[in-house]
């Protein structure tokens, strides 16, 4: 069993920026990737970054690549998203997700546990 726990969201103008944090929680976090997702009214939620716990492998989709970073800190079993150059299309809640995989995968299906979610909200 992993819990999960966001935050860090908020209302933020065109540009800015924000850091999320997932704090998780359970046993042999070692053997697990933490993903972050999204999902904007209206829309399917999907895939944005992750990480693995072990060996800090990333992986980024293209909508995000060079503006978001993902990090893990291992003492404090927290995985954060730090979001730079935020854009209007970033809005949505944001989720930490974890699955148990050696590797990365970014399909939703393929994790088993669920942060509740934070939002994030971008302004002109």
């Amino acid at each position: 069993q992993v819990q999960l726990v966001e935050s860090g969201g908020g209302l933020v103008q065109a540009g800015g920026s924000l850091r999320l944090s997932c704090l998780a929680s359970g046993r042999t976090l070692s053997s697990y990737v933490i993903g972050w997702f999204r999902q904007a009214p209206g829309k399917e939620r999907e895939f944005v970054s992750a990480i693995t716990w072990s060996g800090g492998n990333t992986n980024y989709a293209d909508s995000v690549k060079g503006r978001f970073t993902i990090s893990r800190d291992n003492a404090k079993s927290t995985v954060y998203l730090q979001m730079n150059s935020l854009k209007l299309d970033d809005t949505a809640v944001y989720y930490c997700a974890a699955d148990r995989s050696p590797f990365i995968v970014t399909m939703t299906f393929r994790y088993e546990y669920w942060g509740q979610g934070t939002q994030v909200t971008v302004s002109s």
